[in-house]
């Protein structure tokens, strides 16, 4: 009887709910102020489809294949020492977003371009030159969005994740060069 009462009042205090902030699809219990009672019956939600849980199953044995988790740590880390080796001595117009090694991201490695002939351009002007770079390797065949985020400086947004090989992103480092230095002596004053 005492567990009765406690689920009627979770159930008024779960329908009478109005969080402070919105609720992804997925954490919702309630529709039009009712309880769904489909997500207890079997129900899929429409958030995560079968084909993520698929997805998820293909990384864990691509993972278990590669070794586990210490193996995919290295690769992502490899990864980052590409991108850093050639940042930090192959080039002199472009950096880390992150100075900080530390602190910096393994698998969204983010750069920016410090060559002032970019940084005294106006922002607008800046984010048309990222994105002519980016459109010449993307019309190349060589990389695909790797422009930072909007709320982000300008600049570029390399996935350095386990998924990717160091060779590619070896290969990729002059052809960024190429389209940047491409831009730098094409783009219109």
């Amino acid at each position: 009887k005492a567990m009765t009462y406690y689920y009627i009042y979770e159930l008024e205090r779960l329908e009478n709910y109005k969080p402070l902030w919105p609720l992804p699809k997925i954490f919702r219990m309630t529709k039009s102020g009712k309880l769904n009672e489909g997500i207890f019956e079997g129900m899929t939600i429409n958030t995560p489809s079968m084909m993520v849980v698929e997805d998820c199953l293909d990384a864990l044995n691509w993972i278990e294949k590669l070794g586990g988790l210490r193996p995919t740590i290295q690769r992502s880390n490899d990864n980052l020492a590409t991108v850093e080796k050639w940042a930090e001595h192959e080039t002199n117009w472009i950096e880390f977003l992150d100075l900080d090694p530390s602190t910096r991201s393994r698998t969204s490695i983010t750069l920016k371009i410090t060559d002032p002939w970019f940084t005294e351009q106006s922002s607008d002007k800046q984010i048309a030159i990222i994105k002519n770079i980016c459109a010449l390797l993307e019309n190349e065949n060589v990389a695909f969005d790797i422009k930072n985020y909007v709320t982000a400086p300008a600049g570029f947004r390399i996935w350095g994740g386990a998924t990717v090989n160091s060779s590619d992103l070896q290969a990729l480092m002059p052809w960024i060069k190429w389209s940047y230095l491409n831009n730098k002596n094409n783009f219109p004053q």
